[in-house]
């Protein structure tokens, strides 16, 4: 294939997906491919898609059909699917979708390279072109899951759990800050076990230790399993400065039947143990969670078992899904999807509700306070961050005044918080010292 067309990726889904996306760009621009930000302007398009739950494979499908029609009527010279839908339903999509010239999984890049004319180099596939701001990078330590969640498909979509090793990512880390990141986001669909398969022995905290070496001014842990978490992690939490005081740790949910029916390896008891002993080690520590409401069989009792236990434990962030009954895992298998839609969205509603509240007592206790934040985005005379309690994409902005001050996209300064909401804080950047 000629190597003078351009090429559009769009990149759809989680942070994991996206560095999947990054990777393909960074050994494709090596051989002299050249990308296009405009889909208008492409030769050749190319999906990178989600299949995790039913709003997310919509989404995927919904571009692949405007795609498919562009391809078409001419208007593209070529267009390829990839990632977790296209791993799932390669079959039913090729039936169905003829205009998509190739479907490729989620462990396919040297394949697409082939394709485009580049070549695939193992020694540099941690070469990545950002998506994302400049100041902030995702880190990918493992790939795939060995879990058996009942209602999740992710081992099918990308394998058992593989950890890189710690010099790889030391080195993917030490290029990432070289290119200005000043936030490194650590990232797997399970951090939990790093390392158990290179050695048997978990790594997670050598490896976060590591990293912290190497100077950046943030490191920050997303997607901790409940089971077999490395506690030490907190502690170095506590000890290091550029370890931010967060973490990730989707729960799903606390009622006893209905973790052992989502195949979970751990209950209540066990659950609420672990998350008092993080606190408990980092009191500073902000936790975020998700939870999962209108399970197959979920009572009405078994959800206010729910909301009692986030009322009483009152995490920091919360997130919630409505229950997806999706193909390809165990629970589709051998449970009826029994809660109906609209209870199961009335739950979400129910529960973000609590949470709200939760959230706004908790931003209330740091007005008066000032503390560090990331700019992000710089509007006339407002300033948008984020502090180190808060995730990129999914947790609090902090709008701050800059007051005629000089303030750049990617710095870091000291804020004022004046007021507050729950989702939100408002205040000035102070003078720079």
């Amino acid at each position: 294939m000629r190597t003078d067309r351009s090429i559009f990726l769009l990149s759809l889904g989680c942070s994991k997906n996206t560095v999947d996306s990054e990777r393909l760009v960074g050994q494709a621009r090596r051989h002299g491919l050249r990308f296009t930000d405009e889909s208008a302007e492409a030769d050749i398009v190319i999906i990178n898609t989600c299949g995790f739950i039913a709003d997310a494979k919509q989404e995927s499908i919904d571009e692949i059909l405007t795609a498919a029609d562009k391809r078409r009527k001419g208007e593209i010279g070529a267009l390829y699917v990839m990632g977790c839908l296209s791993a799932l339903y390669a079959a039913e999509l090729r039936a169905e979708l003829p205009e998509v010239d190739r479907f490729f999984g989620t462990a396919d890049l040297a394949e697409i390279l082939e394709l485009l004319g580049s070549t695939y180099d193992p020694e540099k596939r941690h070469e990545r072109s950002l998506f994302t701001p400049p100041h902030y990078a995702w880190l990918k330590i493992a790939e795939g899951c060995s879990r058996t969640c009942s209602f999740c498909a992710i081992p099918k979509m990308r394998g058992r759990y593989t950890s890189e090793p710690v010099e790889d990512l030391l080195r993917e880390a030490s290029m990432l800050k070289k290119k200005g990141v000043k936030e490194l986001n650590l990232i797997a669909q399970d951090i939990s076990p790093y390392g158990r398969d290179l050695d048997g022995r978990p790594r997670l905290n050598d490896l976060l230790r590591k990293l912290s070496d190497q100077g950046f001014d943030w490191l920050r842990l997303l997607y901790a399993y409940p089971l077999d978490f490395p506690l030490d992690v907190v502690d170095t939490m506590r000890e290091r400065e550029n370890v931010c005081n967060y973490l990730d740790m989707p729960v799903q949910h606390i009622g006893d039947r209905i973790l052992a029916s989502m195949k979970r390896g751990i209950g209540r008891r066990d659950t609420i143990r672990l998350l008092e002993s993080i606190r408990e080690r980092n009191p500073d520590i902000r936790l975020r969670t998700t939870m999962i409401v209108g399970y197959p069989g979920e009572t009405r009792g078994e959800f206010e078992e729910l909301l009692e236990f986030v009322r009483d434990f009152r995490f920091d962030r919360l997130g919630c899904f409505p229950y997806s009954h999706e193909e390809h895992t165990s629970a589709y298998e051998t449970l009826g999807d029994d809660v109906p839609e609209v209870e199961k969205q009335e739950r979400v509603r129910e529960l973000m509700k609590l949470q709200e509240g939760i959230s706004e007592e908790k931003n209330r206790l740091l007005e008066g306070e000032t503390l560090k934040v990331l700019v992000e985005e710089v509007d006339g005379s407002l300033a948008y961050c984020r502090t180190e309690y808060d995730a990129p994409e999914v947790d609090n902005e902090c709008i701050l005044d800059t007051g005629g001050q000089n303030v750049g996209t990617g710095e870091f300064r000291m804020a004022r918080i004046g007021d507050s909401s729950a989702y939100e804080l408002h205040g000035a950047i102070e003078p720079a010292s």
